[in-house]
């Protein structure tokens, strides 16, 4: 979350993030973690495991 800047007549005050913006943060990775769990639980592990390999060879981590 980032902080908000209201600048009036030379002067600046930051305002904290709201609650709100702290609710759509949680739902948000809330959300991102259902689909991932959701992705990886219900996938044929051949296509999870070649998927993560790839990437392993993609980032030049060795993996065997």
């Amino acid at each position: 979350m980032t902080a908000r800047f209201i600048s009036t007549n030379y002067q600046t005050k930051i305002l904290a993030p709201t609650r709100a913006d702290a609710l759509k943060a949680a739902f948000v990775a809330f959300g991102l973690g259902v689909m991932l769990v959701y992705f990886t639980g219900f996938s044929y592990s051949d296509v999870a495991h070649n998927a993560a390999h790839d990437t392993r060879h993609t980032l030049s981590f060795p993996c065997h």
